[in-house]
């Protein structure tokens, strides 16, 4: 019962590995993040259009959406992951960014101050790879 209890706990504060994310209007898959550890830090890259890839492919805001870190500098606090950025690649926008697990699925938030959005990313296993050499490929200078 106790070693059910640990993993239970350890799995719930892990976010990384490989989410779909859901569009919160049309809540249809969109895209597909790896979430990696980086110098103590957390990132979330982009590494497969699952919606209108042609289009999203070539927003003006980032020419190269796939390949591209659209979550940076994230750090545990808590049950939580916060203190980061994200990029919503449709508007070209940053904002202040916490994860936390909700089951099997992440929940992202996207925020200025307190007033944010949040989005349900659910577990992608159709990827697989070491993150061990991964460097974050950032949006901003």
């Amino acid at each position: 019962m106790i070693g059910l209890f640990l993993s239970s706990n350890v799995f719930a504060s892990d976010i990384i590995g490989y989410w779909t994310t859901i569009d919160d209007e049309t809540k249809t898959a969109k895209s597909v993040v790896q979430i990696y550890q980086y110098k103590g830090k957390y990132f979330g890259r982009i590494v497969d259009l699952l919606k209108n890839k042609e289009a999203i492919a070539n927003l003006p805001h980032s020419p190269k959406i796939l390949g591209l870190d659209i979550i940076w500098n994230l750090e545990k606090d808590g049950k939580k992951f916060s203190g980061g950025q994200i990029l919503d690649p449709q508007k070209g926008k940053v904002y202040g960014c916490e994860i936390w697990r909700n089951g099997e699925n992440l929940i992202v938030r996207g925020k200025i101050a307190f007033l944010g959005r949040n989005q349900t990313w659910v577990p992608n296993n159709d990827f697989k790879s070491d993150t061990a050499d991964l460097i974050p490929v950032l949006p901003i200078k």
